[in-house]
């Protein structure tokens, strides 16, 4: 299904995730009949459901719906692209910026589009790593550029809240394809990205 945006639940869904959550809150000696609880396996099950929706997404299709020929062929970049995802290791958020530049062979892609499938795949449980690689992929693979260049920059809860409590770690991880696989355009786009 092309991107769109995810206000619709599955009530068969809704209702068997907010069950479980039901016992989980429950499990974990809380009382789910208080107030500030009552609702909150549903809204719970909602938010799973909005926050995994790049499941039922396609970004191939995100990015073959805003294909254009054009003869450009320098870099384009889109930096500092907001990135929310859940990690799957914990089940925790981690946030931050990704960074997207590919130089076309024949065709442009719309600029919104890069920041959408990297909506697609950060709402999957994911780890940083991979999601870096899918990112890659799908714009190296559908587009089919002189080159592609990903980077992300991320603070991960799962190591800021528990485990080793590190408040100020980031994690960065890159990608690069074809052209920017050469040290002088690898070195321009990080200038470029400010790094």
């Amino acid at each position: 299904m092309p991107y769109k945006s995810f206000e619709e639940y599955s009530d068969d869904v809704t209702e068997n995730v907010k069950s479980k959550y039901q016992e989980i809150i429950t499990d974990l000696g809380e009382d789910i009949g208080r107030d500030g609880l009552l609702k909150t396996p549903e809204r719970a099950a909602k938010a799973m459901q909005f926050l995994t929706q790049g499941y039922v997404q396609d970004p191939v299709e995100i990015l073959k719906g805003a294909m254009f020929k054009e003869s450009y062929n320098e870099m384009v970049i889109v930096k500092d692209i907001e990135l929310y995802s859940l990690c799957e290791h914990h089940i925790l958020p981690f946030f931050g910026k990704v960074h997207i530049a590919y130089i076309p062979n024949g065709q442009i892609v719309g600029l919104s589009k890069l920041p959408r499938i990297v909506d697609v795949f950060a709402r999957r449980l994911q780890v940083q790593e991979r999601l870096t690689q899918q990112i890659l992929d799908c714009i190296n693979d559908t587009l089919n550029p002189q080159g592609v260049a990903v980077v992300i920059e991320a603070s991960h809860m799962c190591m800021m809240m528990r485990g080793v409590q590190k408040q100020n770690s980031t994690t960065t991880t890159s990608g690069f394809r074809g052209q920017f696989e050469k040290i002088e355009t690898r070195n321009e786009f990080l200038k470029l990205i400010g790094k």
